[in-house]
């Protein structure tokens, strides 16, 4: 695919303001990986290192100054043209519809329309999956599962009986929906597994990264909010509820019984105990330790969780006990000594 830049302005509602209109681009990448007929996008802080970039033009934003000799381009979200290019440069591969001959449908599923079923997909009876889905090789649709449109599920992914799966949802590989939660009575030294009969159900837009497991409730449900984005690793208890538009990153651990509020993100291993509420518009800086409700509106860190700016400053003191033990024994000869004297 071949576009002037003049023409990808014209896309983006961009204004160009260095450079040729006719450019020639024909491709879209990263700052430093980008070449001659390929654009890329630049942010602070990084507008001074993007005029060393090999691109032949830069996206940036409205009020963003670059120094360099590429074509630039400002527009509203250089983030956002980004993402858009890169749909129109590298388009995600094209699967053929329909069932396969290899893939198993229980007579009683029922498919919509222009779905792809890839081989050695197993769909059980009474499944549901709406129109314009893709189910890649070796993905376990269980019993009962109501499953929306335009949703794409890849290699490995397991989706347990009766869990629902909004509209426009990507599953990536190896990831569980609806695994039994981790439930058991201890008496006498013994553990006893109390049956999950719940089951689990995931808002429309929620992406769900590589070998992430959501497990089903106990009873009622497990609810993953819509527009919610977890990574690859993540696990989700059960009888959990994530609110809309969060993000987990990889390796985050949200324990049984957690209620999590709109818009609230988690750093890489980030964890909660259980049974908490957590409000909307909460950072969790990586590897905090939450281990009490949380209100909204926050930023914390550390273990146990707590503001940002305590954190900081937590830090900052134990940099310094180094010093201060020094001191402290060099305090104590000098009382010792003058013990001695009198």
């Amino acid at each position: 695919m071949e576009k002037t830049l003049q023409e990808l302005a014209a896309l983006l509602n961009g204004t160009i303001i260095q450079g040729d209109p006719a450019m020639v681009i024909k491709g879209v990448n990263g700052l430093e990986e980008a070449q001659a007929d390929q654009i890329s996008f630049a942010v602070p802080p990084y507008l001074e290192l993007a005029g060393q970039s090999r691109a032949g033009a830069i996206m940036i934003p409205m009020e963003g100054e670059l120094k360099g000799p590429q074509a630039l381009m400002r527009v509203e979200n250089p983030r956002a043209a980004f993402a858009r290019l890169l749909q129109m440069f590298r388009p995600p591969e094209s699967v053929k519809t329909g069932i396969s001959q290899y893939a198993f449908v229980h007579p009683t599923a029922k498919i919509g329309k222009n779905a792809a079923i890839l081989p050695f997909a197993y769909i059980a009876e009474d499944a549901e999956i709406g129109d314009n889905a893709v189910i890649y090789p070796h993905v376990y649709i269980g019993r009962h599962v109501k499953i929306g449109s335009d949703c794409t599920f890849y290699s490995n992914v397991t989706i347990r009986e009766d869990c629902v799966i909004g509209n426009r949802v990507i599953l990536q590989a190896g990831c569980v929906i609806g695994g039994d939660g981790f439930g058991y009575i201890t008496s006498e030294g013994k553990h006893t597994k109390v049956l999950q009969t719940g089951n689990v159900v995931v808002g429309d837009d929620v992406e769900i990264g590589c070998n992430s497991c959501i497990d089903r409730a106990t009873v009622d449900s497990t609810v993953i909010g819509k527009g919610t984005k977890i990574d690859n690793l993540v696990h989700v208890g059960h009888n959990d509820i994530i609110g809309e538009n969060c993000i987990l990153v990889a390796h985050v651990g949200i324990s049984g019984s957690v209620t999590v509020g709109h818009n609230t993100t988690f750093g890489g291993q980030a964890a909660t105990a259980g049974h908490l509420k957590v409000g909307s518009n909460c950072t969790f800086a990586a590897r905090s330790g939450i281990i009490s409700d949380v209100p909204d509106n926050v930023v914390w860190a550390g273990f146990p969780a707590q503001p940002h700016v305590d954190w900081l400053r937590m830090m900052a003191n134990q940099r310094k006990l180094s010093d201060l033990v020094k001191k402290v024994r060099k305090l104590e000869k000098l009382v010792e000594k003058l013990e001695k004297e009198d």
